[in-house]
């Protein structure tokens, strides 16, 4: 489908919008969410600032650079350097809870719905959150797995243990040299299992998540669909993005909503059909729960944020 350039920015006052993004959930027979970087930010997941020099400070000393982003691609000297980084940065991405109850918000909103979440985040926030793991497709991979850097095989196999066991047991920005993780197939290195190039491996679990999506997309192309994207940007907007304006414009009963700082929009195709929010994530959730609590309908105060 080709979309008009024109794009539809939500400009009602901040009430209004979350007012009509609560009427679009409440009609909703069943919610797709699409949930990109900007959800887990909105939960305090952010990888520079205090929490870099919390978790990190040693690393950006000795190597110079001054977020989480830059040291998972600095070229470290040798492989117990890089997996004390790494192994360390999975921690507390992967396997600790985020500072803020944002997905626990969510989770409350679309509880009682039929929902379906399709994910490029790969931090598992959303089981951790509670959500039933049979509804979820992390379609880019996830922090908790390691595969053979080959590959020489598609599976994948968890990494909590030896993430614990390098984290607690690494001395002076290094892991033992006995610990460094190597495919028990084949005997190479292993590495995360995330989608960066064509070694990415898809496992039967992958497999079996994307034909869950598929047949609750199917089941659903029909009647009252909400396709609720939150924190998505343009790095990838072909996997959520761009096939959510599509099934929105397919349904005509279907509504598009999108909430994202900076980023909300849409076609002016589906524009009538559409809430876009330009907001933080988790405040707009927050005040949406709290309109379906019996709470104020008063916009609630939040630094930086702008909704409408």
């Amino acid at each position: 489908m080709l979309w008009s350039k024109q794009t539809i920015l939500n400009r009602d006052p901040a009430a209004g919008a979350v007012f009509r993004l609560r009427r679009a959930l409440e009609g909703a027979d069943a919610v797709v969410i699409g949930a990109g970087a900007g959800l887990s930010a909105s939960a305090g997941l952010v990888y520079d600032g205090a929490r870099f020099r919390k978790y990190f400070s040693d690393f950006g000393q000795k190597y110079g650079f001054h977020d989480m982003y830059a040291g998972g691609f600095y070229p470290y000297p040798t492989p117990e350097e890089h997996w004390a980084y790494w192994s360390r940065y999975i921690l507390i991405n992967r396997y600790m809870d985020a500072p803020k109850p944002v997905y626990q918000d969510l989770l409350a909103l679309v509880k009682d719905k039929d929902y379906f979440v399709l994910t490029t985040n790969v931090d598992h926030c959303f089981q951790k959150a509670g959500f039933d793991k049979k509804r979820l497709f992390y379609t880019q991979g996830d922090y908790g797995l390691f595969q053979c850097a080959q590959p020489c095989c598609r599976e994948t196999w968890d990494n909590e243990e030896a993430i614990r066991r390098m984290v607690r047991e690494q001395r002076a920005g290094k892991i033992p040299s006995e610990q460094i993780p190597c495919c028990p197939n084949c005997g190479r290195p292993l590495t995360m299992n995330l989608r960066s190039d064509d070694r990415f491996v898809q496992d039967e679990g992958w497999y079996r998540a994307a034909q869950r999506y598929e047949d609750f997309l199917r089941r659903h192309r029909r009647g009252k669909v909400l396709y609720l994207e939150l924190g998505v940007g343009y790095n990838t907007p072909v996997i959520i993005k761009y096939p959510f304006w599509q099934l929105t414009a397919k349904n005509p009963d279907a509504v598009y909503a999108c909430i994202n700082l900076g980023q909300a929009e849409c076609p002016g195709e589906i524009g009538r059909r559409a809430v876009c929010i330009d907001g933080d994530v988790g405040a707009a959730l927050a005040e949406l729960l709290a309109l379906n609590s019996g709470g104020s309908t008063e916009p609630l105060a939040h630094p930086r944020r702008k909704l409408g």
